[in-house]
């Protein structure tokens, strides 16, 4: 594609970006300085759409952005925005004071800050603890027929059990019991605590029978409570801002979508540091006019989740990235800053 074709089409973008509505040739060469006449620049969108980076929606109207010429924009013309001192300002103060509380407190904060800096609609997800490996198992005494489990992953996800026997237990053979499900366990997976797993502990338990019978079904109990991968939204009526959802049919849909969390746990599965979907790429039917951007967030370079944003293809691509990537990069240096050394 020549110079004056980007030009033109970097414009173009850009003016359906701010105003949402469909661009004619004057417009551009009213508000844009490219040194060509409006008939020229006619010729060119033409061309351009039939190369399949612009849309028009009517034979009168003017043209707006495909799919194709989104991407086109993002992968290789889009500079990034530069945020203000006042954004930085309260990414870095509203994150680091959620830090008082859990690793989860400071996800959600995030979250709802997204949502209010970008005015979309954003999402977490949280990795399922199929994933996470257990990283230690304690036994400790309550009184003398309850002793507690506590079992904590390496995703920082702690669970606690109270466990009732048939009889006391020292303090000493609590810590022992506890060495043996450590040495087993330690590093596993839920997914890889399987029958070979379960009969190695029972000879290791040989002698303490009872204790075993009672112990494992409470352990099984609470491995699997934490198979979950949680979501969270917020922001989740700031489409109503955006006029492509006056429509109300189109606004009920996209309720409709983000109201199903299985359909939203395939949309922000992301592996990269920013994954970016935009229209037909989302292979959910209910997204495709949809744009989707996410980001991973990790712990010692383990990743623990995904949040990001969705809302209509026609976004501040540029703005939206640079406030999610300030919010991870912040999110992650507190995760790692304030509980690394708790794992």
């Amino acid at each position: 594609m020549d110079k004056r074709k980007i030009r033109i089409l970097q414009a173009i973008i850009q003016d359906y970006i701010n105003t949402a509505e469909p661009v004619g040739s004057r417009t551009i060469a009213k508000k844009y300085d490219l040194g060509i006449s409006s008939a020229t620049i006619r010729n060119e969108m033409s061309d351009l759409e039939d190369m399949g980076y612009l849309e028009q929606l009517h034979s009168s109207s003017g043209r707006k952005p495909s799919d194709k010429g989104y991407r086109l924009y993002v992968d290789n013309f889009m500079q990034l925005h530069k945020l203000s001192p006042l954004e930085e300002h309260i990414i870095k103060t509203h994150i680091l004071n959620s830090a008082l509380y859990e690793a989860d407190k400071v996800i959600q904060q995030a979250t709802t800050l997204l949502a209010e800096l970008t005015g979309l609609t954003s999402i977490v997800k949280s990795p399922s603890s199929k994933k996470s490996c257990i990283k230690a198992v304690q036994l400790m005494n309550i009184d003398s027929n309850n002793i507690l489990s506590v079992i904590i992953t390496d995703t920082s996800i702690i669970r606690n059990n109270v466990i009732r026997l048939k009889q006391s237990v020292s303090t000493d053979v609590l810590a022992k019991l506890s060495n043996i499900l450590n040495a087993r366990l330690n590093n596993l997976t839920v997914e890889e605590i399987n029958l070979e797993v379960i009969n190695n502990l029972r000879n290791d338990f040989r002698g303490y029978e009872d204790i075993f019978n009672a112990i494992i079904p409470a352990l099984y109990e609470s491995l699997n409570s934490i198979d979950t991968s949680d979501i969270y939204l917020e922001g989740t009526t700031n489409i109503f801002n955006y006029p492509e959802y006056n429509d109300i049919e189109k606004a009920k849909n996209f309720l409709s979508l983000i109201d199903n969390k299985d359909k939203i746990k395939n949309l922000i599965n992301s592996s990269d540091s920013i994954t970016i979907k935009i229209g037909e790429e989302n292979f959910i039917e209910d997204a495709k006019d949809c744009t989707v951007i996410s980001a991973v967030y990790s712990l010692k370079d383990k990743p623990l989740g995904t949040i990001g944003v969705i809302g209509p293809t026609r976004m501040p691509y540029s703005k939206v990235i640079s406030i999610l990537e300030e919010i991870v990069n912040e999110v992650n240096n507190i995760l790692n800053n304030e509980y690394n050394d708790w794992l």
